[in-house]
């Protein structure tokens, strides 16, 4: 079996080696436009193969090479991996509405029309109709941002018909992580409750929840918010369970019949809402972690429904069962700086329940003041079968970075 991954960045870095230990040969097709903010790992590949535009040409190549699977692994391979499925036959995802699962307007109406709660939302480049949209419903805020948006990518939070048109504006006038220029903008309504993402695995539609994942966020200066920190959920939590079940009717509803999915989703006062829903591998992941908690990881499930897609598919599996308190703490700078090295990130790893440190920026490069995903400098996952040491080590950990964690190399 021979696997074709699109855009192995970020996360997707990770699945050669996941794929290697099954046996699976792979290949990467790089899309036109990836994102090239994320870790990428050329080593990994003796094949390495450009697409530029031309679905045909780029199938012709991979029937060459003996391709009999394509998975995307980040957020911009996702349309091209569709349509390279498409045109080799190998199992993919649903085609009827495959905008749906980048297009985050598409996306809330494929929901809707699956009888699911969604989130009310419009696209315009006219200042003008998202104001009189924002002003109609009278519910203040509401959110802006570019409507095939990822991460935290300029999305703004509005409290009033000014801040639309300066959002709006400033969308119009600034390109994506990708690259490209935004032509329209996204107006959403603003979701209300404690929010939540499940990363998922599929196979030939049958679905397998790895991990679900609670996670806090905080606001910051001129009408954004950036992940504070997240916790792992128990998978017979009530509110794990209410979410579970939702986000496997959204996979449904967005035709996610092979693949990993990372699905975010809002649990409001009148139940769960979709924000958005990525078929493609969770950001931030840490397999080593994750499988000393749980047992297993969305990489290395991705890798195995590939390499063996009866057993995956076949019969019930056990959930995921937590072995300890699992936190994954976002780094946030809170001025310009400087990323540490070497033994300034001693106090941190000597944290009690300190499990990894995942670092998404240069160390000794320049940490700018974190206002979104891309000036985040990373991640620390703290782990301990005591939930009281977890939080106290949390804590410690933005007195650490108040205290001067980032003015110096």
């Amino acid at each position: 079996m021979t696997c074709a991954i699109v855009d192995a960045y970020g996360a997707g870095r990770l699945l050669p080696a996941a794929l290697r230990r099954y046996g699976v040969e792979f290949l990467h097709v790089r899309s036109e436009f990836p994102d090239t903010y994320l870790e990428y790992r050329p080593e990994d590949f003796s094949v390495d193969i450009a697409h530029k535009g031309d679905v045909e040409a780029t199938a012709a190549e991979l029937r060459r090479h003996g391709v009999d699977h394509v998975v995307a692994a980040a957020e911009s391979g996702v349309l091209l991996a569709n349509e390279l499925s498409v045109a080799l036959g190998t199992p993919g995802n649903g085609m009827r509405r495959p905008e749906a699962r980048r297009n985050k307007l598409q996306m809330q109406r494929a929901v809707r029309d699956a009888g699911l709660a969604s989130a009310d939302s419009l696209v315009s480049a006219s200042a003008d109709e998202v104001v009189a949209w924002a002003v109609d419903r009278g519910e203040w805020p509401v959110i802006l941002k570019p409507v095939a948006s990822a991460g935290t990518d300029n999305v703004l939070i509005c409290d009033s018909a000014d801040d639309v048109r300066a959002a709006h504006a400033r969308i119009l006038s600034g390109t994506d992580r990708y690259g490209r220029g935004n032509g329209t903008v996204l107006a959403q309504r603003f979701l209300v409750g404690e929010e939540h993402y499940v990363n998922t695995v599929s196979r030939n539609g049958v679905h397998r929840i790895v991990e679900i994942w609670h996670y806090f966020k905080r606001p910051v200066p001129g009408g954004r918010s950036i992940n504070d920190y997240e916790i792992l959920l128990p998978p017979d939590d009530p509110e794990a369970r209410q979410i579970g079940d939702y986000t496997l009717d959204v996979l449904d509803a967005l035709e996610i019949r092979n693949g990993a999915a990372h699905t975010e989703v809002m649990l409001t006062k009148d139940g769960p809402v979709l924000i958005e829903c990525g078929a493609r591998l969770g950001g931030g992941q840490m397999p080593d972690v994750l499988s000393r908690c749980i047992g297993t990881d969305q990489v290395d499930r991705l890798a195995f429904s590939i390499a063996h897609p009866e057993e995956f598919s076949g019969g019930s599996q056990e959930p995921y069962r937590p072995r300890t308190h699992l936190r994954c703490v976002n780094l946030i700078s809170p001025h310009d700086g400087t990323v540490p090295s070497g033994a300034r990130w001693d106090p941190v790893r000597a944290l009690p329940s300190f499990a990894a440190l995942v670092p998404n920026l240069p160390e000794g490069g320049p940490a700018p003041r974190t206002v979104d995903l891309a000036t985040c400098p990373g991640a620390v996952y703290l782990s301990s079968h005591d939930a009281t040491q977890v939080e106290a080590d949390c804590a410690r950990l933005r007195e650490l970075e108040r205290d001067g964690l980032y003015d110096g190399g």
